[in-house]
């Protein structure tokens, strides 16, 4: 009771610390309405209430709304900043995803419109090395097709354009600027204007006019609630800089200019009353860009033919094959029929004979069941809609806590296994339970962490983010898992139908597709198959830095996939049984654990390489990945 109440303590510690806004996720209201937010209504009052924008997560307080973007190592490229305001706290899942969100000097009022307001002017002279330098970092962020992310109402302001088909994307984020290269082809969003097309010249995005869209509320003091935010990025080369008027040519930077620049930074707002987008819907605009659900159906299809499939060949060996050998074993009344038995009847007493590094096992199973009952409640909660894209971090969150509080079912579950082998080290079991994975995956963390530290990266976590987790790793998950160790070693261990042999039986020589390798790639294909149209659309999602929000989808091609490891386990295990092999237990772990994970390796660096082959640009998620730029 102790060490539980010792758990809950840091537990609500860590996350107090982590941020005062991952209580909302906690205990904050629900809209009830399409999506479970967690949070406060976004609601404005008709008054002056002021937006402010700043990269950064919103935060309401009374009529004054702040508006946000949330942009990687924005102030390193040398646009305008802003020192009055506070920057928020993100979540632990925005930090560990490695978003960071800053002010920004963007203000405005609520259904006031302004037209070309000046922000900032930023005045360069490539005879000084520190501004040549800031010019060089800027034109190699539009070179790489850095992004801007801006936050409003935790709602990203997106900038729509007409695609193929008379669809219009709407993508969350949008470029710095673009360039032509020197054969006067446009890259990336060159491509939107036709007064890009000087050679060899970067165009800066130095205007924006940002549409906000509300929705007014009926019987409530507050007066309205916003439902849209939408942008379009210009390029002005503003005749006065001090007086913009937002009506010259683009604002250009031949790539061998030198001399004296002067860049003028402007936006427009306007707000528009919209009464058919309601507040519990208002990220439709945004999800309905992503793919269509027809390709999904057919990935649902695919997956369960696979299924039916596998279920088909393991009823026919259950009823048919195992069903009639058990009788007529059971029917024999001599030892002379006993040795005309062939196959896995020959093998009975040797099959529950305990593996070899049956302690590796019984960890890895272990901590096997913790990852996935932990994936399994995260996709359920993700798919009921606790976990939409509106709660930033909150999948994330939600998966590092429940894996936290998961120490218990990993703990018993070793213990049990590793009882049931024969095993007696008891401690060393609970301890490589409590560490041996955890470890590996914190010291891969660990290094990379150190890389983006180095590099000056703005992904890199927080040297108090990482006592949070050692915190939440040493302080509750450790106790939790000797916990689930003490009762899982006071039960008897899982008993045996039969009983194994003394000498242990002569395995004969096996056929190539009935040894470990081959066995262990086949066994991983059909489950690679269930899934890989599914991780298709998540991979195409992070490099898009899209919104992926089918979890209803992703938790049905879970199960699928749960229940197609299972059965191909089953058939593989079966086989090899009656090939006289008893050494089962690794086979059917690794059957359905590396194989189709390789699989999904090699499907991810076939998509990069194709889209670094068929694109010229490089998406802003690698750099959020690598951070900075060394100037």
């Amino acid at each position: 009771m102790f060490i539980l109440l010792w758990a809950g303590l840091v537990l609500w510690g860590t996350l107090r610390a982590c941020s005062s806004y991952e209580l909302a996720w906690c205990c904050g209201e629900l809209s009830g309405h399409v999506h479970l937010v967690m949070g406060w209504l976004g609601v404005v009052g008709n008054s002056q209430g002021m937006f402010i924008l700043w990269a950064g997560l919103v935060l309401l307080k009374q009529n004054v709304c702040q508006l946000s973007f949330s942009l990687l190592v924005f102030f390193r490229f040398d646009f305008c900043a802003i020192d009055s305001e506070k920057r928020p706290s993100e979540n632990l899942g925005q930090v560990l995803f490695g978003e960071r969100i800053e002010p920004s000097p963007y203000k405005f009022e609520f259904k006031k419109k302004v037209d070309c307001k000046p922000v900032c002017t930023k005045s360069y002279n490539t005879n000084k090395p520190e501004d040549k330098a800031h010019l060089d970092f800027l034109k190699k962020g539009m070179l790489l097709n850095y992004q801007h992310h801006w936050i409003v109402d935790n709602m990203p302001v997106t900038w729509c354009y007409d695609v193929e088909d008379g669809q219009k994307f709407c993508n969350p984020g949008f470029p710095i600027g673009c360039y032509v290269t020197e054969a006067g082809r446009p890259k990336d969003a060159c491509v939107v204007n036709s007064d890009f097309k000087d050679k060899d010249t970067f165009y800066v995005f130095n205007h924006v006019d940002i549409t906000i869209h509300y929705h007014v509320v009926e019987n409530e003091a507050a007066g309205a609630r916003l439902v849209a935010a939408k942008m379009e990025p210009k390029s002005y080369k503003h005749t006065k800089v001090e007086a913009p008027d937002c009506a010259g040519g683009p604002m250009y930077l031949n790539n061998k200019f030198s001399g004296e620049l002067k860049i003028g930074y402007t936006y427009s707002v306007q707000f528009v009353e919209d009464t058919h987008i309601r507040w519990a819907s208002r990220w439709d605009y945004i999800l309905e860009s992503m793919p269509h659900t027809n390709i999904q159906w057919f990935s649902i299809m695919n997956s369960l033919v696979i299924v039916l499939f596998l279920s088909g060949m393991v009823a026919m060996i259950m009823l048919r094959t195992l069903h009639k050998d058990i009788a007529r074993y059971n029917q024999m009344d001599s030892v002379e029929d006993a040795q005309e038995e062939f196959g896995w009847k020959l093998v009975h007493g040797d099959v529950f004979r305990p593996p070899r590094k049956g302690m590796l096992l019984s960890v890895f199973l272990g901590s096997g069941t913790q990852i996935f009952i932990m994936m399994f409640v995260t996709l359920f909660f993700a798919c009921l809609g606790f976990l939409s894209p509106a709660n930033r971090g909150a999948l994330m969150t939600c998966a590092v806590v429940l894996w936290v509080l998961l120490g218990t079912p990993a703990g018993y579950v070793a213990a049990r296994f590793y009882k049931s082998f024969g095993g007696e080290k008891w401690k060393t079991n609970v301890l490589l339970t409590c560490f041996l994975c955890p470890g590996v995956v914190f010291a891969d963390f660990f290094v990379m962490n150190l890389i983006l530290w180095g590099e000056g990266s703005s992904a890199a976590m927080p040297f108090g983010t990482l006592v949070a987790i050692l915190a939440l790793w040493f302080c509750i998950s450790v106790p939790l898992t000797f916990i689930g160790a003490y009762f899982g070693f006071k039960k008897t261990g899982i008993e045996h139908p039969v009983r194994t042999n003394q000498i242990p039986r002569q395995i004969p020589e096996q056929s190539f597709y009935t040894r470990s390798l081959p066995g262990i790639v086949m066994g991983g294909i059909l489950p690679f198959g269930c899934i890989f149209i599914q991780l298709f659309f998540i991979l195409n999602s992070i490099w898009s830095h899209q919104m992926y929000y089918m979890f209803g989808f992703l938790f049905l091609v879970f199960i699928i996939l749960v229940i197609t490891c299972s059965e191909a386990t089953i058939l593989l295990c079966y086989f090899h049984l009656c090939a006289e092999d008893y050494h089962w237990q690794w086979r059917s772990f690794l059957t359905s654990a590396p194989d189709h994970r390789i699989g999904y390796f090699s499907l991810s660096v076939n998509y990069i390489s194709c889209l670094s082959l068929s694109l010229s640009i490089r998406n802003d998620w690698i750099l959020r990945l690598e951070g900075g730029l060394s100037s």
